[in-house]
């Protein structure tokens, strides 16, 4: 390591002693002395920038007081600037310099120095100026204050040319050449979480040409996507869905990075993902078939990798602005989930019901209409419009008859839809018996919580299969909170029945997402006990 540190140190004075040298000659001799080394001297560049970038600005002037001397005379020297990744290098080291929040005179000062340099760097862009120097002191401004403009102007002046050239076509006069696209784009990576950029950075990502392939860079893309996700630039929503239709793999990467917040939340209150989802600009950008399509798909795959992770669940049933792009779903199914439950009348909300389970026992068991995917595909489709759910089992809570066989197999098929038909036939006996103890139980007097706790337990010596104790716990749950008998009681029978960790999480999430989900049947009073069991919880 000391021999790694005493080596740059021998580098770096090598190298400002022959940027000193190049700067004061300007042979043939010189010119050809420049050349031999350039190769040497980018990699000299990137090895101070790896340094650089883990460092802040004060950091950076205490173990290196000479590098604004040796980025200075890099920046001046035009050979350099067009050697390869220089010039790009050369920026990255200057944003390192750059100080995001100065606090003193000196910082302010130094920040006006460091654009003045980017000024001349990007000044190849759009101006033939050698000596850019030489102008503001003709005007007779000092460089703190014409600096930050001259930059602000660059800015805007790149902006107009990208939206002339965007709005011209095929007028090739007035046409930016792809290759300065790309070498524009290139050069902007360092610079998009620089405010003076942000204008730029958004012209980049809404400009659309004629060429049949992408003309800015992946890195632009990448650099653009990491600093938005960090929340280190603001974009407005039609950047952000620019830069995804172009650059798929930043899509993919927003939806992990939402994927790990979702899981990374130890309690998982509907309010707050509904927010999270909202910021990360996925539903708005979902309204575009193709993004959409990508997102389903990647919770298509979470799903199966997590064993439906309600955390998931709960996301896919959050308001997308499209739920008609499902290409595996059968139409006919499709058309009748994307119907409102809530907006259907009281004493016709069973038949759409009956007839959901219908279509979704046909496609699963007989594979009609159309669904060749088995029942992952029905049940992925499903469990988009979480509402239908609830509606089955208030309809069940609220029928004093027979329990219709449809709402039994649509609430078994939802909590485990890899279940073969036999066991699927076995669950729903067993819910029927445990629905009907419950029904029982609510019409004695008086009604207590372990009474309750005791009826939604299995009669039988063998275990449970773990989709009757989710169902238990939902019709428990469900039966607290919606029917007014038992309110008196709820908080007593929610404490016996968290008896582990998971439990409680899950009756967590069940109680926030009664209390959240506007368009609940239930009626205000469930929704005022629920919050008060989600404070005690």
């Amino acid at each position: 390591m000391a021999q790694d540190s005493a080596d740059l140190a021998a580098d770096y004075q090598f190298w400002l002693q022959k940027l000193s040298a190049w700067e004061q000659a300007s042979s043939k001799e010189t010119q050809h002395d420049i050349c031999l080394h350039l190769s040497r001297f980018q990699k000299f560049l990137k090895q101070i920038y790896e340094i650089l970038k883990e460092m802040d600005s004060n950091a950076i002037l205490g173990r290196f007081p000479t590098i604004g001397q040796l980025l200075a005379k890099t920046c001046w020297n035009p050979l350099i600037l067009a050697y390869d990744e220089s010039q790009k290098i050369l920026i990255w080291c200057l944003c390192c310099l750059m100080n995001k929040e100065p606090r003193t005179s000196g910082e302010s000062e130094l920040n006006s120095w460091i654009r003045g340099l980017l000024s001349h760097v990007l000044s190849a862009f759009r101006f033939d100026m050698k000596e850019i120097g030489l102008f503001p002191e003709s005007l007779g401004y000092e460089s703190v204050d014409y600096y930050p403009s001259l930059l602000k102007n660059m800015v805007l002046s790149l902006v107009s040319e990208l939206r002339e050239s965007h709005l011209n076509g095929l007028n090739t006069q007035r046409w930016m050449a792809p290759k300065r696209m790309m070498s524009l784009s290139q050069v902007c990576v360092p610079l998009v979480t620089l405010p003076d950029f942000e204008p730029l950075v958004e012209a980049l990502l809404t400009y659309h040409g004629h060429e049949s392939q992408e003309v800015l860079s992946p890195e632009f893309f990448e650099a653009v996507n990491e600093a938005f996700l960090s929340k280190k630039i603001i974009l407005p929503t039609c950047s952000v869905v620019s830069l995804w239709f172009r650059h798929l793999p930043s899509l993919e990467k927003s939806t992990l990075h939402l994927f790990e917040k979702l899981f990374s939340s130890k309690r998982n209150c509907l309010r707050e993902m509904e927010c999270c989802i909202k910021e990360s600009l996925l539903p708005q950008a979902a309204c575009h078939p193709a993004i959409f399509r990508i997102i389903d798909e990647m919770f298509r795959f979470v799903l199966l990798e997590t064993d439906g992770a309600p955390e998931v669940l709960a996301a896919l049933q959050t308001k997308f602005s499209l739920k008609t792009y499902f290409p595996y779903g059968a139409p006919s199914l499709t058309a009748v989930l994307a119907q409102r439950p809530e907006a259907i009348p009281q004493r016709h909300r069973l038949q759409p019901l009956l007839h959901i389970s219908q279509l979704l026992r046909e496609a699963v068991e007989d594979h009609t209409h159309g669904s060749q995917q088995g029942p992952f595909e029905s049940w992925f489709l499903f469990i988009h419009f979480g509402g239908w759910v609830d509606l089955a089992v208030e309809q069940l809570l609220r029928k004093e008859a027979e329990p219709p066989a449809g709402l039994l197999w649509l609430l078994v098929f939802y909590y485990s839809p890899q279940d073969g038909s036999q066991r699927r036939v076995q669950s729903m006996v067993e819910l029927k018996v445990l629905l009907n103890r419950l029904l029982m139980l609510l019409r004695s007097d008086p009604l207590s919580a372990i009474d309750l706790q005791k009826a939604a337990e299995s009669t039988s010596t063998d275990p449970r299969p773990p989709v009757c104790e989710q169902l238990a716990r939902r019709l428990l749950l469900s039966l607290l909170l919606w029917t007014p008998e038992c309110h008196a009681i709820a908080w007593e029978a929610v404490t016996h029945m968290a008896h582990t960790d998971a439990v409680t999480h899950e009756i967590l999430g069940f109680l926030d997402q009664t209390l959240y989900r506007s368009d609940h049947l239930c009626v205000e009073a469930s929704r005022k006990l629920a919050g008060e069991l989600l404070q005690e919880l």
